[in-house]
């Protein structure tokens, strides 16, 4: 008898390797609390025990969905754990994350992407060339197509197309998606792939993946996340410049539904939680600027 959480994570073969491991984290975590409780196995746990550990969850301001994330984790863990016999019934049933308004996307400001792709920092100032052009690419595709960070590091040199102006990328669920590049996005990729990439590029270096970090390994997420942390004024995510292309799309008229194919959502839900976004930009613009606007008049 035990937690199976190994079990379990080989079993996940219809998931990318960064939800793998997501659930890997996400339930280690839970038994790690099941065991501080005194719980020896998953055939111990109750819904008593899982309802104890979401609320263990609210008190620690965990975004919301991070929370909604694990016990989604958990929900397929119990589900597994139920089909192979090492529960009699699936506690979970039923589990859901704490009631409450998520979060909106953070938006950046204009200054803050001007900062970012027009005129970064001065501690950029001594950065070698080549490592410029590259941090100019990423930002540019992060912000000028809306890419994912695991996107933008999966991204192959065969799935660009620079006289088109176009990419190809592999998303969620191992869809792909043709994606127009800005032609500030173009410029700065071509500037990189035949001028950057090269000087960091060694014998070991995947052929095909257009970005290498310093190491002339494939980029990581870890290596996106240095980039905003150098580039950027305030403390930004990359996520947050997706959030801002969608957004800013929604501001200039963009129809909801091209913007859902353009950031690769399943679902239309998932993409009209940005005309909230858009929505409460426009009310604070004409609380702004318009005359007869509270405040204004």
């Amino acid at each position: 008898m035990g937690w199976y959480v190994e079990d379990f994570e080989r079993s996940l073969t219809d998931a990318a390797p960064a939800t793998v491991e997501a659930y890997r984290r996400d339930v280690s975590a839970f038994v790690d609390f099941a065991e501080r409780q005194g719980l020896e196995s998953i055939a111990a746990v109750d819904r008593r025990h899982l309802r104890r550990y979401v609320a263990h969850l609210g008190t620690r301001q965990l975004a919301r969905a991070t929370i909604a994330r694990r016990v989604a984790a958990l929900h397929r863990y119990f589900r597994w754990a139920l089909r192979r016999g090492h529960v009699d019934a699936d506690p979970s049933l039923g589990l859901r994350p704490p009631a409450g308004s998520s979060r909106l996307p953070r938006v950046l400001r204009q200054d803050e992407i001007d900062g970012l792709l027009d005129e970064p920092s001065a501690s950029v100032g001594d950065d070698p060339p080549h490592r410029r052009l590259r941090d100019d690419a990423v930002l540019e595709l992060l912000y000028g197509s809306g890419l994912r960070v695991a996107e933008v590091c999966g991204l192959l040199r065969s799935e660009v197309d620079l006289g088109r102006r176009s990419i190809r990328v592999l998303g969620k669920r191992s869809q792909w998606r043709q994606l127009p590049v800005t032609p500030g996005a173009a410029e700065a990729l071509e500037a990189w792939l035949t001028t950057g990439r090269s000087i960091l590029e060694t014998a070991d270096s995947p052929a095909d993946v257009v970005f290498l970090n310093l190491r002339g390994n494939a980029l990581g997420p870890r290596d996106c996340r240095r980039i905003l942390d150098r580039r950027a004024v305030e403390p930004t995510h990359p996520h947050a410049l997706r959030h801002t292309f969608a957004t800013h799309l929604l501001d200039g008229g963009a129809d909801l539904r091209v913007v859902q194919e353009l950031l690769g959502h399943r679902d239309l839900q998932t993409t009209q939680r940005y005309t909230h976004v858009s929505a409460s930009r426009l009310r604070s613009v004409l609380a702004a600027t318009h005359p007869r606007a509270e405040g204004n008049s």
